[in-house]
């Protein structure tokens, strides 16, 4: 039985459609790395599309957020909702739950929240303030351990919540941890905005402050991020020594001074991420 023409010509279409969008992906890998995998690097394009401001989008704004075709955004959204990462009503596209198994995976191999979590919750006992464990992910602070006494910031802190390194407590003692040769390119590159009034944003003036961090082993942040928030952080280190994580304590600046903090929660703080530290060796072991 013959085939319908017009059938026919759209599956051709189709066809060639894919073959040129192929063409045009193995074009511009030219000059990438041969162990780039693009159309993971694709598919990950898509899921960081979706934030807060963005929970749910049109096939139309997802290719327009990720500069993919309308034809390549398709295919890629209608595979992860195929996989259970994302749902749709025909229209809407918006990450499910199971995405989170892509971060908890990244923070289960990592033990460190893990390990924290109870030090953490011993520390804000002991102080009545919060306390965070963050890393570093490019020129950002992620936390990925949290315990909070009372929200005293206008953003909602959780885990995956992201901050400017260069403007945060446990950004600096983090960065600080980096080698000089790093600190040079990143510095270089960053773009240090003025969140607040207090903001370091000279780079000569944020090294200096990175090599006093270095020196004295901890860091503390005055209303830099925030106005009205105070924060100190140290760094936790692992087994070789390298800085890995930072661990924080956060208050309102009219509660405590500057001074206050240094005397009353650096040395608990201090105490704390030593704890980790010996804890965290010891899991990986």
């Amino acid at each position: 039985m013959s085939s319908d023409p017009l059938t026919s010509f759209t599956d051709q279409a189709n066809r060639g459609q894919a073959i040129a969008e192929d063409q045009a992906i193995q074009d511009a890998a030219i000059e990438r790395p041969m162990e780039i995998v693009q159309s993971l690097e694709r598919g990950l394009a898509v899921i960081r599309a979706f934030d807060a401001d963005h929970a749910q989008m049109s096939l139309s704004e997802v290719a327009r957020a990720t500069g993919l075709t309308r034809a390549a955004a398709r295919r890629f959204l209608h595979t992860l909702v195929a996989l259970g990462y994302m749902r749709t009503d025909g229209r809407l596209f918006s990450l499910r739950p199971r995405i989170l198994e892509l971060g908890y995976a990244y923070l289960s191999g990592l033990s460190l929240p893990e390990v924290a979590y109870p030090h953490l919750e011993e520390l804000v006992a002991e102080v009545r303030e919060s306390s965070s464990v963050s890393v570093l992910d490019g020129d950002e602070v992620v936390y990925v351990a949290r315990v909070p006494t009372r929200r005293i910031m206008t953003v909602v802190i959780s885990v995956g919540t992201r901050f400017p390194a260069y403007a945060t407590s446990m950004g600096r003692v983090l960065l600080a941890g980096r080698s000089d040769d790093w600190l040079n390119g990143y510095l270089a590159s960053a773009r240090l905005r003025p969140l607040t009034s207090r903001t370091i944003t000279d780079p000569d003036r944020l090294l200096a402050e990175l090599r006093k961090v270095r020196e004295r082993g901890w860091a503390l942040v005055d209303q830099e991020l925030e106005e009205g928030l105070r924060s100190i952080a140290a760094p936790i280190h692992d087994a070789e020594g390298q800085v890995v994580a930072a661990v924080n304590v956060s208050a309102q600046a009219q509660r405590w001074t500057a001074e206050n903090i240094e005397a009353g929660l650096l040395p608990p703080l201090l105490s704390t991420a030593r704890t980790i530290e010996t804890d965290l060796a010891a899991a990986r072991r």
